[in-house]
């Protein structure tokens, strides 16, 4: 026993340095380039980064700009009805799936393909789908009705609409994922009882059910919102930002003032903000999650 316990220390100390170029990277790299940003942000960095101070100067250009603004209007709208639409959609389909349905391993993963699929290969499908000269609008009228329009992709009041579908079919699978995983964890007696009392099925899932799923809702939620916030690729594949600014987002804003417009420093302060943005989700689930686990340690 006692020749075993230094041959695991050994074991441990090993698999710490197997580690140690990961945590090197992450603390170097990731971090550090975080840090960058966020000091280069207060500069007045133009095409080449600066070592100067200018304090506030930046972000007060940033939400002085018009088109910052926009960005910011639009993730919310995209955010508000991504985020309620998959939760909806997905929860019904891992409802549906939890009935034990025929099928149901390859319709789970049917549900969870689009998932598996790049933003870019989504925006191009819906791009293609959505075109008034290829996709719905020149299919229907070339069934004889000449007088059908659906060409929000390229209508400035509702092309935000058209990447809150293309979000949804691709997001949705993910939410059922997380959410049956939740379901399959509740206790099939508590149906048993409930069906014996004669509670209907609807006041069973509304009473029982969902307040038992606040965890994977909750985890859900924060994966959700992540993704509201670093939206791009499905954007530049299927609008480009357009019409006019239409559909324009921030991280497409970042990448623009970072890459075409040669201007550092305003990037890195609307990158400072989303990190910011990032941080304030992530912190309070994190905290809840802590909480509870110390929780259920102590019961």
């Amino acid at each position: 026993m006692a020749s075993s316990k230094p041959a695991r220390r050994k074991r441990a100390v090993a698999a710490q340095l197997a580690l140690l170029p990961m945590a090197i990277t992450v603390l170097g790299v990731y971090i550090g380039t975080v840090l960058w940003s966020v000091r280069i942000s207060f500069s007045s960095s133009k095409i080449f980064p600066k070592s100067d101070f200018v304090g506030f100067s930046q972000y007060e250009r940033l939400f002085d700009t018009e088109r910052w603004m926009v960005s910011l209007q639009n993730l919310a709208v995209f955010g508000v009805l991504f985020i309620a639409a998959c939760l909806v959609l997905g929860f019904l389909l891992a409802v549906f799936l939890d009935q034990h349905v025929r099928g149901e391993n390859v319709l789970r993963t049917i549900f969870l393909y689009p998932y598996a699929m790049s933003f870019v290969a989504t925006g191009l499908i819906w791009q293609w789908v959505l075109n008034p000269e290829l996709g719905i609008q020149a299919t229907v009228r070339g069934l004889g009705f000449p007088e059908f329009e659906f060409n929000w992709i390229v209508d400035q009041d509702k092309v935000i609409y058209t990447l809150v579908f293309a979000a949804v079919w691709q997001a949705s699978g993910l939410v059922m994922a997380v959410l049956l995983a939740g379901l399959r964890g509740i206790d099939e007696a508590l149906w048993n009882a409930a069906r014996i009392d004669g509670v209907p099925r609807w006041r069973y899932y509304l009473s029982v059910v969902l307040p038992q799923l606040g965890p994977a809702f909750g985890t859900a939620f924060v994966l959700l919102s992540v993704g509201v916030v670093k939206v791009f690729d499905v954007v530049v594949a299927m609008t480009q930002g357009g019409p006019g600014t239409a559909s324009e987002v921030p991280a497409k804003f970042i990448m623009d003032n970072l890459f075409n417009r040669a201007n550092v420093g305003l990037a890195s302060a609307a990158s400072t903000v989303m990190l910011l943005t990032v941080l304030a989700l992530l912190v309070p689930w994190w905290y809840g999650r802590s909480v509870q686990a110390r929780r259920g340690a102590v019961a």
